[in-house]
């Protein structure tokens, strides 16, 4: 299945059939790299296994990932970066910028509070509207206070903060309702810690280089790295003019890494021409996976599986790098003609949209998992697609869409 995270946490496919070889022993690795963090104040009992076996797999985060571990009072954590920024990336439960904007503003409060410390939600409200500079907070202003819920909900989700009196939701319905939250001590560890000044940073570029100062005298090592984290942190990895040194490196040391993975998790190494794949097995936990348990996932699969037919049928012709370019309006025909062939088999919210509003949230999935990418008028479908796909039993039109995917 597929996985994500700013967050981040890894993109994956899973494999169809279950491993008969012994379970992989590192689990901790798994929960590392899956999680945000690990917090003592809510699972205590986790925190202090991760704790006794964070020795056995820093080596590998630190020398195969780059990545630093973080071990306190507080939490368990590794600071997880990607190789590359990708859609898929970012706090799930937020949908505009501005409200990544108020939760940057959260953090800033937060910084001057100490552990248990209490405050209530007007003291945070009044200092956000003397920091926002943009444009004038108005709370009386029904938007503003559904974007800030969702904010501080989220943040008493991951554990920044917990709710001693109150709801959010009574903010949302009256801007005098007030909430008495306690601050947790942990949002100092939520962002990355810089080893630069970056008050001069201009551009997301800015802070990818930044990443790779302390080990830019040695370029291997900083391939090797970007090798693993694509590899551990994307659906896939493709060769490209920016990719062809890092995809080189897989090729060449292809059953190393895919010995040296495997013995970690339940996975597989699949590398062809111009893409290479991370599969997991049924065993492996490793963060989100495609397909997923829902609708949507089983659609994305049907799609795919139409692809491949006209791909076979010769309708489509794949280019030597195997990503397929098609005119959106092809695509959109595919993506309907799923619709109205197996859309009685889908639940009761995706059989009752119509087209338009069916295409939409496909479009908005499959680019959110990078399957597909829009060029111009054109829609450019990664060789990923290929990989794995989905159909219904032959006779599923005969049991009126009653038979499993």
């Amino acid at each position: 299945m597929v996985y994500f995270t700013c967050r981040p946490i890894p993109l994956f496919l899973r494999k169809n059939l279950i491993q008969s070889e012994e379970k992989v022993a590192m689990r901790a690795l798994e929960i590392l790299l899956s999680r945000r963090w690990i917090l003592k104040s809510r699972e205590r009992e986790l925190y202090y296994q991760m704790k006794d076996e964070i020795g056995n797999v820093k080596k590998f985060l630190m020398e195969k990932l780059g990545y630093q571990v973080i071990v306190n009072p507080y939490l368990v954590k590794v600071e997880k970066m990607p190789a590359k920024p990708e859609n898929w990336m970012g706090i799930q439960e937020f949908t505009e910028q501005i409200e990544y904007v108020f939760f940057c503003l959260v953090l800033m409060f937060l910084e001057d509070k100490e552990a248990e410390e209490q405050f209530v939600l007007s003291e945070l409200t009044e200092y956000m509207q003397g920091q926002y500079q943009e444009e004038q907070i108005d709370w009386t202003v029904y938007r503003y206070r559904r974007h800030l819920v969702r904010v501080m909900k989220y943040c008493v989700a991951c554990g920044i903060l917990s709710v001693d009196d109150g709801s959010e939701d009574s903010f949302a319905k009256d801007d005098s309702s007030e909430v008495l939250y306690e601050n947790t001590g942990v949002s100092r560890y939520f962002m990355k810690n810089f080893t630069q000044d970056i008050m001069g940073y201009t551009s997301p570029e800015d802070f990818e280089k930044e990443e790779w100062i302390d080990v830019n005298e040695d370029r291997g090592i900083v391939r090797r790295q970007r090798v693993y984290r694509r590899l551990l942190m994307s659906m896939g990895m493709y060769k490209t003019p920016e990719t062809e040194e890092d995809f080189a490196y897989v090729r060449n040391y292809r059953n190393m890494i895919g010995g040296e993975l495997g013995e970690l998790f339940d996975c597989e190494l699949h590398v062809h021409r111009d893409s290479a794949f991370l599969i997991l097995g049924e065993e492996c936990r490793l963060g989100r996976c495609f397909p997923e348990e829902h609708t949507l996932s089983d659609a994305v699969l049907l799609i795919n599986q139409l692809l491949i037919e006209k791909i076979e049928a010769g309708e489509i012709e794949v280019p030597a790098d195997e990503n397929i370019r098609i005119p959106g309006e092809v695509y959109r025909s595919i993506v309907e003609a799923c619709k109205e062939q197996y859309g009685k088999g889908f639940n009761k919210t995706y059989r009752e949209m119509t087209t338009g509003e069916f295409y939409r949230e496909v479009y908005a999935y499959m680019t959110e998992l990078e399957l597909v990418e829009k060029v111009k008028d054109d829609i450019v479908i990664r060789a990923v697609v290929g990989k794995i796909a989905g159909k219904y039993p032959e006779d599923f039109l005969k049991n009126g869409g009653t038979d499993e995917q």
